[in-house]
């Protein structure tokens, strides 16, 4: 494995709150990295309440004289027990554009981590802010665009995989994971539409997902509910579309979600 990147076209599908969880349930070591030119980092005003405070993070990194890898380790944040470790992004969306020179070297510092035995998954937030981290979309092992399964979400996140699937922008490893399947639309149909594969399935579980978005109690029975047990595949079915686009077997072996 290697990188994963995780996107929006538009709305609010819960990018943050999927990075999270499956960073939190990866079978790895695996670095979680908030790279949303939105600002404020959803996971320390989340997931952690607001208690843990801002040290450093992408803008730091970006400003330091020092080689990125080298950094990243001291940068990096554990989350909890896991063997989950964050870089927060930058504080405020004003500093988004200084980012704009770290993308680069920050990709090559992330897939070189894969020797080490880590994974990584980036938070890219919404498409085309300014200052979005299109560099690291573009070479990631998978680039997936969350997308709900209503019309407007639909509309929105076609627009951009049609520039995709033109070129402009030139992702490698373009896919769709859907949130919310059959509300009302089936994988099947947003393929049909997209013309993207969709590699992956996210349940609509708004009580579960409360607990990586907003950190409030953990509800009975949590390790069981939709949320984890979608997660689960999720994690389970890029695994194997990379393992597949890795061993040379092409794109037409990957069959849909159902």
């Amino acid at each position: 494995m290697a990188v994963i990147a995780l996107c929006s076209a538009s709305g609010s599908p819960g990018v943050t709150t999927t990075a999270l969880g499956m960073a939190l349930l990866w079978p790895r070591p695996v670095l979680l990295v908030e790279a949303d030119a939105t600002g404020g980092s959803g996971i320390l005003a989340g997931y952690f309440r607001g208690i843990k405070s801002y040290d450093q993070g992408l803008v730091e990194l970006a400003l330091s004289a020092d080689d990125v890898a080298d950094l990243l380790p001291r940068i990096a944040h554990p989350i909890g027990s896991s063997t989950a470790a964050f870089i927060p992004g930058p504080r405020a969306h004003t500093q988004a554009p200084a980012l704009t020179g770290l993308w680069g070297p920050l990709m090559t510092a992330l897939q070189d981590l894969e020797t080490t035995g880590q994974d990584v998954i980036v938070d890219c937030g919404r498409l085309g802010l300014v200052g979005w981290p299109e560099p690291v979309l573009a070479e990631s092992d998978l680039s997936l665009i969350l997308c709900r399964t209503h019309l407007p979400a639909i509309a929105a996140t076609r627009s951009w995989a049609e520039a995709i699937q033109r070129g402009h922008p030139a992702w490698a490893n373009p896919g769709v994971m859907l949130v919310g399947e059959g509300q009302p639309y089936s994988a099947k149909e947003v393929n049909s539409v997209l013309g993207l594969p969709v590699h992956a399935v996210v349940a609509d579980d708004p009580q579960s997902a409360a607990v990586l978005h907003r950190g409030v109690r953990i509800p009975d029975r949590f390790d069981r509910s939709p949320l984890l047990r979608s997660l689960q595949a999720a994690i389970s079915a890029i695994h194997a579309a990379i393992n597949v686009r890795r061993n040379g077997l092409g794109a037409e072996v990957l069959s849909d979600v159902q």
